[in-house]
């Protein structure tokens, strides 16, 4: 019967063992089915077939852990439908999704998943992108907007122009980058293998000395020793401390995927934790990106309103950031902007038009002097020191009034800034903008240390000097201006790679949505996941070590050896592991 049920538990573990003596490797399988054998050899069938169940069993924890680890990767493969409803010839037809030609539209209803990448073309709703982005607040969709596979259409109907085939979506990218990282082996992995390519030989060494010595030195029962000797095989056997540290990686990575998070691999986690500077880019990481009219003064009667109107009547035919955002403004407020003539772009300096019969010219302070006008107002200046850049509106003879233009930071920088410095970490800024704005935005956030008016090759040499004064630089940009910087850091994150597909391959961590709460989160993760690892690690070790310590005066028996010694310490290792999947992101926010 013990045999039947050792067979029965063991046939897997004794092929395996059977492959590994073939290839003169000393494995975990070896030792187990060695022990089980002595057992039965020494009339303990008992424990013999106690030794392969228990550890059959814990061989399928750890998978049930590792597939449990995966199990949120796996599921974004089923996120995109398996076929697609397109208009072909003027009919709507279901055709397999891989068979979605780029360019032919594709034809989504209520409740319905986006089968493929594409843009927008007909209709419009908001879509579900916590697939892609980890946040499951939905998104507006209008046409000429960016949609991605695997999103859910909420309660509106779309036509989306197909951009990418079925395994070039964000989505596919995702599943196989994800699948990269976890084979690309972290400091901790990679010292846990050399580990235990001495360790294993080491023990089967002392075990064989343990079952000899005493019976040929001090002639002491052969049986006694030699079951000592089994229990310390079972007990030493590694298999623990061999999963100790992938089980954690891979829950860390999974963990982070689930957050819009992707991180190239468990060296990215690890190297995080250590890095004691954050140096950020500003316009698009730290500032939305977007100019926006903050503020209009009027500097004689002229109502601002008014202001607003001039300015965006002069304005409408530019293609510059800050004409967009005051057309944008006046806009907003419903206006109906007046036709300009005459329109004159004045290089670096401004515009001018004539409007109702009347020249007006729009631009900086350097212009106003040029046209012989000199003014100071404190409000001016007030908005200069906020970061603000300032237009003046002027006629023939009077300055009217000003716009304050600037980019806003986004909602989660300065509490993002806030917990890194609240950790020690050192916050930078990067940037190619005027030193007077970057010093406004960051004392609005409460960074430490500005850079301005860099290139992205000074950007390179600031974060070089940044890594000889403090050692490990993490950079924070957009992963296409900054690719040079992030590229030289100890680890580079891109912002917003959902809409980059530059970001995404190049990055070693990709933010999929432009949340810089992330960032403080990714701090977290990493913590954890290094105290987990180095938890498990002198958990394997010690109780290890404890255990055959008690093998050699026979305190403990063969059975209670794999039971706790192995499949229950491996358990252990397992949920301590699976704590990462905890981690999250809302206490930022």
């Amino acid at each position: 019967m013990f045999a039947a049920s050792a067979l029965l538990a063991g046939h897997e573990i004794m092929r395996r063992a059977w492959r590994a003596l073939l290839r003169l490797q000393l494995e975990m399988n070896f030792l187990m089915t060695i022990a089980a054998a002595g057992a039965f050899g020494i009339g303990h069938g008992e424990e013999g077939a106690a030794v392969l169940f228990l550890f059959a069993v814990a061989e399928g924890l750890e998978g049930y852990a590792e597939n449990r680890a995966r199990v949120s990767i796996a599921k974004l493969l089923e996120l995109a439908p398996p076929s697609a409803r397109i208009r072909r010839n003027g009919e709507e037809v279901s055709i397999l999704t891989e068979e979605v030609q780029v360019r032919e539209i594709v034809i989504v209803r209520p409740g319905e998943k986006i089968p493929l990448d594409g843009v927008v073309r007909e209709g419009g709703s908001t879509v579900n992108q916590a697939a892609i982005t980890g946040e499951s607040i939905p998104v507006e969709k209008q046409p000429g907007d960016q949609v991605y596979a695997g999103t859910l259409v909420n309660e509106g109907y779309l036509e989306i122009e197909v951009t990418k085939r079925s395994t070039e979506t964000v989505l596919s990218r995702i599943v196989a980058l994800v699948k990269e990282a976890e084979k690309k082996k972290s400091r901790a992995e990679r010292f846990v293998e050399r580990f235990a390519r001495y360790y294993t030989p080491t023990v089967v060494g002392l075990a064989l000395l343990v079952a000899t010595l005493p019976s040929l030195l001090f002639g002491q029962a052969f049986s006694t020793w030699f079951y000592r000797a089994l229990v310390l095989l079972v007990v030493s056997c590694p298999c623990a401390l061999a999963i100790s540290t992938p089980v954690s990686i891979v829950a860390a990575l999974t963990s982070a995927a689930r957050h819009g998070v992707l991180v190239k691999g468990g060296e990215y986690i690890e190297a995080i934790r250590k890095a004691r500077v954050f140096a950020f880019d500003k316009t698009g990481t730290l500032t939305e990106g977007r100019l926006k009219v903050e503020s209009i003064h009027s500097l004689d009667s002229t109502d601002p309103m008014e202001i607003l109107k001039l300015a965006a009547g002069i304005e409408q035919k530019s293609q510059h950031p800050i004409a967009q955002a005051i057309v944008e403004s006046a806009a907003e407020h419903d206006m109906e902007i007046p036709e300009a003539n005459e329109f004159r772009s004045i290089t670096g300096k401004g515009a001018e038009a004539v409007i109702g019969g009347i020249g007006y010219f729009l631009g900086s302070r350097r212009l106003c002097a040029e046209k012989g006008f000199r003014f100071s107002d404190d409000r001016i200046q007030q908005a200069e020191q906020n970061g603000a850049t300032i237009v003046l509106l002027g006629s023939e003879d009077r300055i009217l009034g000003c716009i304050a233009v600037s980019d806003r930071p986004r909602p989660t920088a300065q509490k993002a800034i806030q917990v890194l410095r609240s950790k020690g970490i050192r916050t930078v800024m990067l940037t190619g903008d005027t030193r007077g704005t970057a010093q406004a935005v960051a004392r609005q956030l409460g960074i430490d240390d500005v850079h301005a008016e860099l290139l992205p090759e000074h950007k390179v040499t600031v974060v070089e000097q940044l890594r000889q004064r403090y050692g490990d630089v993490v950079v924070v940009g957009d992963g296409v201006n900054d690719a040079p910087a992030l590229a030289r850091a100890s680890v580079g994150i891109a912002m917003g790679a959902i809409g980059s597909d530059v970001a995404l391959e190049t990055a070693d961590v990709a933010l999929m949505q432009d949340d810089l709460s992330k960032i403080p989160y990714l701090v977290e993760l990493s913590h954890k996941s290094v105290a987990v690892i180095k938890e498990n690690i002198a958990a394997s070790i010690s109780i290890k070590g404890a255990f055959g310590a008690l093998a050699f005066p026979g305190l403990i028996s063969l059975w209670l050896a794999v039971a706790v010694g192995d499949m229950g310490l491996s358990l252990a290792v397992i949920l301590n592991a699976l704590r990462l999947g905890w981690t999250g992101t809302s206490s930022w926010k």
